[in-house]
């Protein structure tokens, strides 16, 4: 199955109405997932997988993307802040093009420069505990990734502020 790899403007053209997207924030010990509502317009945290191996690792993210109706999905790319890619980007790419070739599902990279420090910002707003924004911060992470590249897509489609 060949790797569906693509950006972003190309994705609507692949999604169906109603279809839901998938963000995804792959670390070395979790990946965090957030899913958008079937408009596209607003993301949501999920849940997050404790890393194993690839092939357990994949096989919940698709059994979770079968699950709620998700068309494509939206994979946060971690830049170092002058735009350059490291060893995390290459190993987040290299992840993604293993699961290309376990799915038809499109695959998006979204720039996810201070995505978790944005998460851990509102979690110490909320006023969550150490222990808790623990729990928490790798799916709101993955959620402000895909709400980002949400907002991208709707107001390229004119649908934005």
């Amino acid at each position: 199955m060949p790797s569906r790899i693509m950006a972003l403007s190309e994705l609507p053209q692949h999604l169906a109405n109603g279809a839901r997207v998938l963000g995804a924030d792959v670390g070395s010990k979790t990946i965090g997932l957030a899913l958008s509502d079937v408009t596209r317009r607003i993301a949501s945290p999920l849940t997050t997988i404790r890393r194993t191996k690839f092939t357990a690792d994949a096989s919940e993210l698709l059994r979770l993307a079968s699950e709620h109706g998700v068309a494509g999905l939206i994979v946060g790319l971690p830049l170092n802040l002058d735009g350059s890619e490291g060893p995390r980007a290459q190993s987040v790419r290299a992840f993604a093009r293993n699961l290309g070739r376990l799915t038809d599902l499109p695959i998006v990279f979204w720039d996810e420069r201070l995505s978790t420090a944005a998460a851990e910002r509102a979690l110490l707003e909320a006023d969550r505990s150490r222990r808790r924004r623990g729990e928490l911060i790798d799916k709101m992470a993955a959620a402000y990734i895909l709400q980002g590249a949400l907002d991208c897509l709707n107001f390229r489609a004119g649908n934005g502020p």
